[in-house]
């Protein structure tokens, strides 16, 4: 797989100058060290530099996010739980899963062993960039999700336009 990638973080996003927000692209092939670890590619670091959030996501992967980003996704979660019973099971079991963590010098971040095990991770990862966030997969769950995923594009249906294409 290739490794690449990119975040814009100081670019201009056609609103009078200002920064933009963080995004992040691509897709890098990585591994869990012995302790647990797995390290942020170096395109991705500069926005972690302060701290990151790591969480679960429903496909059963992990998400990490920036502290803002994080705090973004925090309020709409407790919007949301004003819903009703499931969205409010769905924002507890969020939040008691998530983990803050600071890369270390080497780009490292640590996983807890109740996220590893909620994302399958043991070895060989994969480190994508999600726009907004990262996501972090066991490989063989990405093989699949990559190749469904390409499937829908190539399909060329209707609901392609739903979503930009």
């Amino acid at each position: 797989m290739p490794d690449e990638g990119t975040t814009v973080g100081e670019a201009a996003d056609g609103n009078g100058g200002r920064p933009s927000e963080t995004r992040f692209w691509g897709t890098h092939e990585h591994a869990l060290d012995p302790k647990g670890r797995v390290i942020l590619p170096s395109r991705f670091r500069e926005p972690f530099r302060q701290g990151a959030f790591v969480t679960k996501l429903p496909e059963g992967c992990l998400g990490v996010w920036t502290p803002q980003e994080f705090e973004r996704r925090t309020a709409d979660m407790l919007e949301k739980a004003r819903r009703g019973q499931a969205e409010r099971n769905v924002a507890r079991v969020w939040a008691a899963g998530a983990f803050d963590t600071t890369p270390d010098g080497q780009g490292r971040i640590a996983i807890p062993a109740q996220l590893r095990a909620f994302a399958r991770l043991d070895g060989d990862v994969i480190v994508n960039g999600a726009i907004n966030h990262v996501e972090i997969w066991n490989a063989g769950k990405w093989t699949e999700i990559d190749a469904e995923g390409s499937q829908f594009l190539l399909s060329g249906t209707d609901a392609l336009d739903d979503i930009g294409f």
